[in-house]
């Protein structure tokens, strides 16, 4: 039995499979944004509805982390998705390299400008696990991996970094900080870790 859902505003796919000899329910992300439900013969749809609403946050999540998932022969560069083919020799971190200072320099100038916090230095790396740290002499280190997100998120990410200047923890005033420069600084760490 297939039915829509509407999950955060997102309208998903969904499908009850009932089977005779399913002893548990099986909730599953399928491919092209859609979700399916294997489960006994009694299993009624009102059943169905009311275990991917339990289940919201978790069947969101991994919705984002298919939708952050491209071919090989394809990459992200500020939210939008391009073909490797049509750049000559790519490599994706030397074509991220030659883009950070273009790019991201300006955003943490204008942000440092703005909130009156000015780093120190500012270094790009290839990190695998942060997209971006202060170090106690206030240099910023950013992930050259922030390039594959659109220009607010990595705004986002360069406000978090340059609130540690002035607060070096997670503390309520830090998180008044950040809040105060991205009012949405929630909605980009979602989609950061959805990556």
């Amino acid at each position: 039995m297939k039915f829509k859902v509407l999950l955060q505003e997102k309208e998903v796919d969904a499908k009850l499979i009932n089977k005779r000899n399913v002893r548990h329910c099986y909730l599953r992300i399928i491919e092209n944004n859609s979700i399916q439900i294997t489960a006994n013969k009694y299993f009624s749809l009102d059943e169905a509805k009311d275990l991917i609403k339990r289940k919201e946050q978790w069947i969101l999540s991994h919705l984002n982390k298919k939708s952050s998932k491209i071919s090989d022969d394809k990459f992200f560069y500020l939210g939008e998705v391009f073909e490797k083919k049509d750049f000559e020799g790519f490599d994706l971190i030397s074509f991220y390299k030659s883009k950070a200072a273009l790019v991201i320099t300006p955003i943490v100038n204008n942000q440092a400008q703005i909130m009156q916090l000015f780093p120190k230095n500012i270094k790009y790396r290839n990190n695998k696990s942060r997209w971006g740290s202060c170090s106690y002499d206030n240099t910023i280190n950013l992930n050259l991996n922030l390039l594959k997100f659109p220009a607010n998120v990595i705004e986002y990410v360069v406000i978090h970094e340059l609130a540690h200047i002035k607060h070096k923890n997670h503390s309520k005033k830090f998180w008044d900080l950040v809040e105060i420069y991205c009012p949405e600084y929630k909605k980009c760490e979602k989609l950061l870790k959805s990556f």
